[in-house]
């Protein structure tokens, strides 16, 4: 089949380099093109061909990017448009209802970018409140067409865009943190396991609170009864509420913004929770399990959920010293019979090269563990079998005998 051509533009790939393509992987690197014909502006659709002039995508071209273009349809009659995104959009909520229903006044992830077909969008509902990342050349360019799709498909009427990652400027896109749809609002309330909560939209990290957690916070709770615990890179606190919640002794709660720290007490005292079994501790996580080993002191159940440290795979090996670091340090500081769960959300570390990494550690910490658990993202973030990439957040609990 020949190359279909709508705008006049197309990237013609190097030969051999459509095996992932007709994987139906959607990222095509600068390196696997050959050239390019026309003129596309930035986030405009472009038409993919091999070699031979076989079509095989149509693409959001990003001339800024190394991924010069994402793949959004492998149809030859269904090009990047309205109705492509109408449909996609609409496959992405009704995945949401199938898998995991979630009430008026929760928080879920409507749409999950690459794994819903639309590369660099980012949707979730807070309550009533819709909060969107367009985070790619192509999403940024049908971000009208998206937002007033959105409205129309959940009956929703404010829509806040966070299009503040670091990947926009890869993208060669200016960031964007402002009211899209409806009316202003800094702070979302929400519900998620029976306790309210708060998105900060405004300026909280990705679109106000990490949903991706939900799942491992519920089994974290279900842990905790009775347990010391040690919440490190505590955010706001979603871990040390649900250890509260589940009978926690104590929680000791680790961050480095005293803003997320004091956000996470606001948390307890709005879940009317035990504000004297909860510590607050500002400081470096590093240094501060250091002085803990040091002093001898000793916990229940560990979670150690870190920020990203490998955004790519040219970053793991740098990001592995840091992961071995913390894991080390964990496993020294657990007593016998506790649990440790640890987490990467880097998308460089695979989960089979983090499971190394914790070994590792508990190997030179002297540590005899068991893993007990393996932990994804929350349902409602899918991973398409196509784009491994998508399984981002990887975690293990494990017991130290």
């Amino acid at each position: 089949m020949t190359t279909p051509v709508a705008s006049g533009a197309v990237l013609h790939l190097k030969p051999g380099r459509e095996k992932s393509l007709l994987r139906r992987h959607p990222w095509i690197f600068s390196g696997a093109i050959q050239r390019l014909t026309g003129n596309p502006g930035m986030g405009d659709t472009v038409s993919v061909c091999d070699a031979r002039g076989n079509f095989l995508a149509w693409a959001a071209y990003s001339p800024s990017s190394q991924i010069s273009a994402r793949a959004w349809s492998f149809d030859a009659a269904q090009p990047i448009a309205a109705p492509l995104i109408r449909e996609r959009l609409q496959q992405a909520l009704a995945l949401r209802q199938r898998s995991a229903v979630r009430a008026a006044d929760e928080g879920e992830r409507l749409v999950h970018a690459e794994s819903d077909g639309l590369p660099g969008l980012v949707v979730d509902r807070f309550a009533g409140r819709l909060v969107a990342q367009f985070n790619s050349a192509g999403a940024h360019r049908w971000r009208e067409c998206i937002a007033d799709t959105l409205m129309e498909l959940t009956g929703l009427t404010d829509l806040h865009e966070r299009s503040d990652a670091d990947v926009l400027e890869e993208e060669g896109l200016t960031p964007v943190n402002a009211t899209l749809r409806g009316v202003p609002a800094a702070a979302t309330p929400f519900m998620e396991n029976d306790l309210a909560l708060l998105a900060d939209i405004g300026e909280g990290h990705k679109t106000g609170f990490y949903l991706d957690q939900r799942e491992n916070r519920a089994l974290l709770r279900a842990c905790a009864a009775d347990s010391e615990v040690l919440d490190c890179f505590c955010y706001t606190g979603g871990f040390t509420l649900n250890a509260l919640a589940g009978g926690a002794r104590s929680v000791t709660a680790v961050d480095a913004s005293q803003p997320a720290l004091d956000q996470g007490r606001a948390h307890l005292q709005r879940n009317g929770l035990d504000e004297s079994r909860a510590t607050f501790v500002c400081d470096d996580v590093f240094q501060l399990l250091r002085r803990y080993r040091d002093a001898a002191r000793q916990f229940d159940l560990i979670v150690l959920d870190p920020p990203k440290f490998a955004p790519r795979a040219s970053f793991a090996e740098r990001a592995a010293r840091g992961y071995k670091d913390i894991n080390l340090l964990a496993f020294k500081l657990l007593r016998p019979g506790g649990l440790l769960f640890t987490f990467s959300c880097s998308g460089g570390v695979s989960p089979d090269l983090f499971q190394k990494i914790v070994a590792g550690a508990a190997l030179d910490a002297g540590a005899d563990a068991r893993i007990v658990r393996r932990l994804t993202a929350s349902p409602d973030h899918p991973v398409a079998l196509h784009f491994p990439e998508g399984e981002y957040l990887k975690g293990l609990v494990c017991m130290k005998c």
